[in-house]
């Protein structure tokens, strides 16, 4: 039996978007043959929820969370297909965990693709000119700064972030477990996040005589 290693199990993670231990119980199972581990993956159903993500979203709830002290709040849209799927308890517990995360994580944006033009360029002219300052060799300053930019959507796209509460696990995995369980396609649509005094105040009325 090959040897199950922290890189097999990622790489079924990747191509299936079950957990870590399903995925690592799957392998096990398959006596470390990746291919053999997906079909046993599919066949609990743990799998499918690739095969769905181009169905239609148009039910969901809005879900929030305050932090302690309320100084911290997030509003976050989870949708799915079914009114029936959004009030089940683990559509439900999905949206709560999301929204707390980004209270935690304060992501900028949903996915990589919403990421702006502006901010990827920006970004990569930051990465650049700290890889030339840090003396790399020319021809390696553009592999280099891809590698980071991965790094840069990790930080600021909802689904290329670890899961506040199990961060062997992004939040794009989280939501793939939950399709598999649920049967349906689910996906975040958008959020807002607010911190007292992070936001512009209101001008004051003019004093009238």
């Amino acid at each position: 039996m090959a040897e199950i290693t922290a890189g097999l199990v990622k790489q079924l993670r990747e191509r299936t978007g079950a957990g870590m231990m399903e995925c690592k119980k799957a392998l096990t199972e398959a006596g470390g043959d990746l291919s053999e581990a997906e079909v046993v993956l599919r066949k609990r159903g743990i799998a499918s929820a690739g095969k769905k993500a181009s169905r239609a979203t148009a039910q969901g709830v809005i879900g929030t969370y305050i932090h302690a002290g309320a100084q911290l709040g997030v509003l976050v849209e989870v949708n799915c297909e079914s009114d029936f799927v959004a009030r089940t308890e683990d559509f439900q517990e999905l949206v709560r965990d999301i929204a707390m995360h980004i209270a935690a994580s304060d992501p900028q944006f949903v996915r990589k693709a919403e990421v702006t033009t502006a901010a990827v360029d920006k970004e990569k002219d930051i990465q650049r000119a700290r890889a030339l300052n840090e003396g790399k060799p020319e021809k390696m300053v553009d592999k280099i700064v891809e590698g980071r930019m991965a790094k840069f959507y990790e930080e600021v796209c909802l689904y290329e972030q670890p899961f506040v509460k199990e961060n062997t696990v992004t939040i794009d995995q989280l939501i793939k477990t939950k399709i598999a369980k649920l049967g349906e396609n689910i996906a975040v649509s958008r959020f807002t996040r607010f911190k007292v005094g992070e936001g512009d105040a209101p001008p004051m009325p003019a004093e009238t005589e």
